[in-house]
Formats: structure tokens, sequence, C-alpha cells
């Protein structure tokens, strides 16, 4: 095996990667346990960028969210087929309960090392 062949195999096999433009099989899995999963699920589209393709946040009534890449055709039918609202981030912007979440956990990790330091 020359020391280029090992990097051409896994070019045609597949690398894992996200294939621009879509999603993966496991990621619509994880989107559909998780919006099985919690309550009052929405879906906010996120633009692509230099980095990622387009995105799909959901988040629950609570504030919890996940984010996963899904392509540009992908966010909305994935939306329509989980049967959530759908929103444009660049229009709406994130829920303030989505800041929210973020902030309790924040709070909870500090008071957890500080817990975690008083212990020592």
């Amino acid at each position: 095996m020359g020391l280029l062949d090992r990097f051409r195999g896994a070019a045609r096999r597949g690398s894992g990667a996200l294939r621009a433009g879509s999603s993966s099989d496991d990621d619509v899995r994880y989107l559909a346990r998780w919006v099985r999963t919690h309550t009052g699920v929405e879906g906010y589209i996120e633009p692509k960028t230099t980095v990622t393709d387009v995105t799909v946040v959901l988040i629950a009534v609570d504030g919890e969210w996940t984010r996963r890449v899904v392509g540009e055709r992908g966010a909305r039918r994935l939306a329509g087929d989980l049967r959530i609202p759908v929103y444009d981030v660049g229009k709406t912007g994130y829920p303030q309960r989505m800041r929210d979440y973020d902030a309790r956990k924040r709070i909870e990790r500090q008071r957890a090392m500080e817990r975690d330091l008083r212990d020592l």
C-alpha cells in the first residue's frame, strides 16, 4: 500500500463526513428521536457559513436545544417530516428560552465546580 492509497480509499468509500447539502441518516434519526423525547420543539434554520452548511437548531419548550447540519433542501423537509414549526433564524432570531437555558446550565456548571473544589 502506497503512502497516499490510504487516503484515496477513504475518499472512494466516504470518509464519514457529511456531504455538502445533505444530512446523514444518523443525524436524521437523532433529530427525530430528539423531537419525540422533548416537548414543544421548534426548528430554527441557520444559514450556510464559511465553516458549515445549513444547520437546524431544534429548541424545546424548556430551552434545551440541539444542532445538526441538514443542508439547504433538508432543513424544511425535515421540519415537515417531523411536524414541527420551522423559522428562519436570520428573520426571527433565537427564542429567549434558549438563552435562558444556556444561562441556567452555565450557573449549574459553576456551582458544581465550586462544590467540587470545596470537597477537595
